[in-house]
């Protein structure tokens, strides 16, 4: 049984302790090569999420009548089902962004982070604990393409949440944030060595953060211990 301590922790993994694009670097295809902008993040992100959720919750509800040998093709055939619904779903009321994340919509189904939710959380648990870890996993992940994709669009064009029509409509042009006038551009940060750099200062700063909580944790509990004459 899940208890409150439990479920805190299945969030905490998947936004930052056992993240899939910081800790895991799985996805890294798509977190590469899709992060140009902000808004391309955002639309990867939110379609990967609701992948991990849907698939998810039909993994759990089905986890006591599949058999150990066939359970990976029936979780695959779950997982591209729901990628081909959002698909569609994509090009009927995203058509500009569908088109502009091209293959990389489809390839959702060969993203290790979803397979690997559904075989190692799903499969062994109900199905609130694994709609919190794919509402976690997922908003983990989308905060790293959405990170990602705002340094790069930042050094590559000097604008933030450039082209949010995309997404938002026709309305949305306003959200667009010019950082820089005239600014010629860095093209090496929408180049796919710029996410390779983006991403491993994101692994980086990462890493310190951890490294200091640590050992703030550690100075804590020497202070706690009591002193012996």
């Amino acid at each position: 049984m899940q208890t409150e301590g439990s479920y805190r922790k299945i969030i905490s993994d998947g936004l930052w302790g056992n993240n899939a694009g910081l800790v895991q670097l799985l996805g890294l295809c798509p977190l590469l090569a899709v992060t140009t902008t902000t808004i391309n993040g955002l639309g990867l992100g939110l379609a990967t999420t609701l992948t991990l959720i849907i698939s998810n919750l039909m993994v759990s509800s089905i986890r006591n009548i599949i058999t150990k040998e066939i359970r990976i093709p029936v979780f695959v055939l779950i997982i591209a089902c729901t990628v081909t619904g959002i698909e569609l779903a994509m090009n009927a009321w995203f058509h500009e962004l569908f088109l502009v994340l091209g293959i990389f919509i489809p390839l959702i189904v060969t993203n290790c982070a979803i397979i690997g939710r559904a075989e190692s959380f799903a499969a062994r648990n109900s199905l609130l604990p694994s709609l919190v870890d794919a509402i976690s996993m997922g908003v983990g992940f989308t905060l790293i393409l959405m990170l990602l994709g705002g340094m790069r669009e930042v050094f590559g064009f000097g604008t933030l949440f450039i082209q949010s029509d995309l997404m938002f409509g026709q309305g949305a042009e306003w959200m667009t944030i010019t950082l820089v006038e005239n600014y010629r551009g860095f093209l090496l940060a929408i180049l796919p060595p710029g996410a390779f750099i983006g991403l491993g200062l994101i692994i980086a700063a990462k890493n310190r953060i951890d490294q200091r909580v640590i050992k703030a944790r550690g100075e804590r509990e020497t202070a706690t211990i009591p002193q012996t004459v």
